[in-house]
């Protein structure tokens, strides 16, 4: 075989196996999940697994105005890749890394690959993770360099606006850095919450932030350290989005965090039951699609057994069953008439026996 021919295949052939790869793999998004001609406002939940990605894309005059927040793993920038190609996105206006964890920056050097940038967003500049690195430096081979935003920030997206709502304090868990997003599209409104916890979310419930939202992409893959009762009741969100992995070894999303959604009365969508799921809206109506499963129970509702009252911990802010194992002394109890009133009161469910 000639130098030539060498060379020659050696150029084409890794060229035609990313041809066969877009036209032979099932890409989220390819039937159901497609953008509706004339959509206004579509936000992609990509299906990356035990991840996060979201896709947000705001028409406007023919023009597509993208913002992608996250971007999975390493091993899902193939995806990241094809999904922009399908949808012929060649250029991003913000891409955000929440936070430096790999689950959320690792797949952005896909995106990077296949698509221009004009703002990045992220908590740092700088990380040790080889994730955050690659991050960095194909945001650097095409001259832009890292914006770390400030908490009360507000940018456009199109005819979108959108609001940087955390981190408000700095913190050594990196998902407590996360960047908090509110995107409002008429009347719409969405919010990004990262892998946010209980920390985050108080300090931004202190800031005094309008956080009503339509849509809520639930916080730490539907960790019960996130979506606490006292955030999800500025909320109020008609819809909750979970992006988990199937059989994920996390637990994700745990039983605590499913019950405080039915509590708040929300619609959930999931990943790992549903793939992609995508929202459009029209500035005042919200729809949602997903690429499988449209009507599986996300959220089954246990058979509830009836309680006459319930007991709060003055101390713990804690309230209990009244067969719970960890009842507070007398002298520490007040008594609720049901659970609504409790939490009413700033009282927070007990992780043990769940009321």
């Amino acid at each position: 075989m000639t130098t030539y021919i060498r060379r020659l295949l050696s150029s084409v052939i890794p060229i035609l196996i990313l041809s066969i790869f877009l036209s032979a793999c099932d890409l989220p998004g390819d039937t159901q999940t497609s953008i509706p001609d004339g959509a206004d406002f579509a936000v992609y939940f990509l299906d990356v697994g035990q991840a996060d990605s979201t896709l947000i894309v705001c028409n406007e005059n023919k023009t597509k105005n993208v913002m992608l927040i996250d971007g999975g793993n390493p091993s899902d920038s193939n995806l990241v890749y094809a999904f922009l190609k399908k949808h012929s996105i060649s250029h991003i206006d913000y891409i955000v890394a929440t936070h430096a964890h790999e689950d959320h920056v690792g797949g952005l050097a896909g995106a990077l690959n296949y698509a221009t940038a004009d703002v990045a967003f992220a908590p740092v500049k700088t990380h040790t993770s080889r994730s955050f690195t690659s991050f960095n430096k194909y945001l650097e081979k095409q001259g832009v360099s890292i914006t770390v935003p400030k908490h009360g920030d507000k940018h456009k997206l199109g005819s979108a606006d959108f609001e940087i709502l955390g981190p408000v304090n700095p913190s050594n868990d990196p998902n407590n850095t996360s960047i908090v997003i509110k995107v409002t599209f008429g009347k719409t409104k969405f919010l990004f919450t990262g892998d946010a916890g209980r920390p985050e979310e108080a300090d931004i419930l202190e800031k005094g932030y309008d956080l009503s939202a339509d849509v809520l992409k639930v916080g730490h893959h539907g960790s019960d350290t996130s979506s606490t009762y006292p955030f999800l009741r500025e909320i109020m969100p008609k819809y909750a989005v979970i992006s988990c992995g199937k059989g994920n070894k996390y637990g994700h999303p745990h039983e605590g965090l499913l019950s405080r959604l039915r509590d708040a009365d929300a619609k959930v969508y999931r990943t790992d039951m549903q793939g992609t799921v995508i929202c459009t809206s029209n500035g005042k109506d919200i729809s949602f699609k997903t690429d499988k499963n449209t009507a599986v129970q996300t959220n089954p509702t246990e058979k509830p057994v009836k309680v006459s009252s319930y007991i709060g911990n003055v101390n713990s802010h804690k309230f209990h069953r009244p067969d719970c194992s960890g009842l507070p002394d007398e002298k520490n109890r007040k008594i609720f008439k049901n659970k609504a009133e409790a939490v009413e009161e700033g009282f927070e469910p007990c992780g043990r026996c769940r009321p």
